[in-house]
């Protein structure tokens, strides 16, 4: 019988480990051998999951820490560069206790060494015998190691780099706001991690409207989460008191923009005027007439943001369920000047007559701004039925109804003007007064005014008393 040759299958190298039985195959990165793999990392200090999802570290890491058991920084390297960086149009020269600081430039210089040497574990010992202190004098006798390193980001300028290589050697470098962002995409490139921790660090501190936009798309380009956090909640704080004066929304990404409007400003364990930093704006906000917020839903969005306390919220919607439970009776205000609710009216140069419609506790008003020749003017406001509203009416939906025939209010009718650079101020007196449904009961006192100046700001000021 004929005996077929099988095909000879190459056959790996095996070596015993130690003194056990573990198999290890020298071509692989881990040899298949994991209790050695432990021991190496923890030598090498390397976590092993690390090491695991990333071979070449270890393979970095080994070649860091044999280098710097024989090369101390202070005085004992070589003047003369260990290897040529071809980048950006440039030649630098660099040497290997720094190379080692950068992930990128340690794998591009290990390959270049695997390549060009068949022993590479006889020339990393001439590195390190060309390294050690007695021979910092002698010419080096290994050969210069040219490596060239493609940059794709448009963000990594020639300054840029050469700012980041200066860090390789210096730990402390100037940086500014104008080239961090460089610097930055450099130390990426790089993968130089103590670069890139200290640009952050001080991108997080100078956080302004000028830069919170390129902050925050760097801190998504490079995937950092401290930073695109941090730029979200700066904006939550400064999106509203600097809007339109220092912050353009033209300017804001559209998702950071959405994802600030629909988030909570601040933490919900603790809201703003609670935490330390803003316990000293308390007396300021306690000025607000919170309860001339009457929407249930405004209410609740007050809630979301998390500014005021909750007990703050809570008692002014008490009040308002009390009030509307006795008929509209706001027993809660006592002082027309600092408590009354309050409405406007923006009167225009292209106005003849003026006029919005308000509710308020069931009860609805329509507020009125009539000219009657260049510069006459009357403002008034008069209770109407809810039947006479437009259906649907925005004022009318989901509002409650009260029947009751007469209402007292108590009000004051305001309107102001500026005129030659000064403001002109004209005022009713305090009113009370009980308003139906028919006239002349129907209709308030009217406040008359003669002026050029326009536009004018008209201001219905009103509380419910007991009645």
């Amino acid at each position: 019988m004929k005996m077929l040759n099988p095909q000879r299958r190459i056959r790996l190298e095996r070596r015993i480990v130690g003194g056990t039985n573990r198999w290890r195959f020298p071509q692989e990165h881990f040899c298949g051998d994991l209790l050695a793999l432990s021991q190496m990392c923890n030598v090498l200090n390397i976590d092993l999951d690390d090491a695991l999802k990333n071979p070449d570290r270890l393979l970095i890491s080994k070649f860091q820490k044999l280098l710097s058991e024989n090369i101390a920084n202070s005085g004992t390297q070589s003047g003369e560069a260990d290897v040529i960086l071809e980048c950006l149009g440039f030649k630098w020269e660099l040497h290997h206790p720094q190379i080692f600081q950068s992930e990128t430039l340690a794998k591009l210089y290990l390959t270049a060494l695997m390549q060009n040497i068949k022993t590479p574990s006889r020339e990393l010992n001439r590195i390190l015998k060309a390294q050690a202190p007695k021979k910092i004098k002698e010419k080096s006798p290994v050969k210069k190691i040219i490596i060239t390193l493609k940059v794709n980001d448009p963000a990594v300028t020639r300054v840029a780099f050469a700012l980041a290589l200066k860090n390789l050697y210096m730990d402390e470098v100037e940086m500014n706001v104008d080239n961090v962002l460089g610097v930055l995409a450099s130390a990426h490139i790089l993968q130089f991690n103590r670069l890139f921790q200290k640009c952050v660090n001080m991108m997080l501190s100078r956080l302004t409207p000028c830069t919170v936009k390129n902050f925050y798309l760097a801190g998504c380009k490079y995937m950092e989460e401290q930073l695109i956090v941090s730029c979200e909640k700066w904006l939550a704080m400064n999106l509203v008191p600097l809007v339109g004066t220092q912050i353009h929304l033209r300017h804001i990404p559209q998702h950071l923009l959405h994802k600030v409007l629909k988030s909570p400003s601040f933490p919900k364990k603790c809201c703003f005027l609670e935490q330390d930093t803003g316990q000293s704006w308390t007396p300021l906000f306690l000025c607000l007439r919170l309860h001339g917020i009457t929407s249930g839903k405004d209410l609740e969005e007050l809630r979301h943001i998390n500014f005021f306390p909750e007990s703050w919220l809570v008692r002014v919607t008490a009040n308002h369920y009390h009030a509307l439970e006795n008929g509209g009776n706001m027993i809660h205000l006592k002082d027309l000047s600092t408590q009354a609710l309050r409405f406007g009216l923006l009167f225009r140069q292209e106005y003849t007559t003026y006029s919005e419609r308000i509710s308020i506790y069931g009860y609805f008003f329509e507020i009125k701004g009539i000219r009657h020749d260049a510069t006459s003017y009357s403002f008034s406001m008069q209770r109407i039925r809810h039947t006479d509203l437009e259906c649907p009416s925005p004022i009318c939906e989901h509002s409650a109804i009260s029947l009751r025939t007469e209402r007292l209010v108590k009000y004051e009718i305001r309107a102001q003007t500026m005129v030659g650079g000064r403001w002109q101020e004209f005022r009713t007196n305090q009113i009370t007064q009980k308003f139906g449904f028919v006239k002349p009961g129907c209709k308030s006192h009217t406040l008359k005014i003669q002026t050029v100046g326009i536009p004018i700001y008209a201001s219905f000021a009103f509380v419910f008393p007991a009645s």
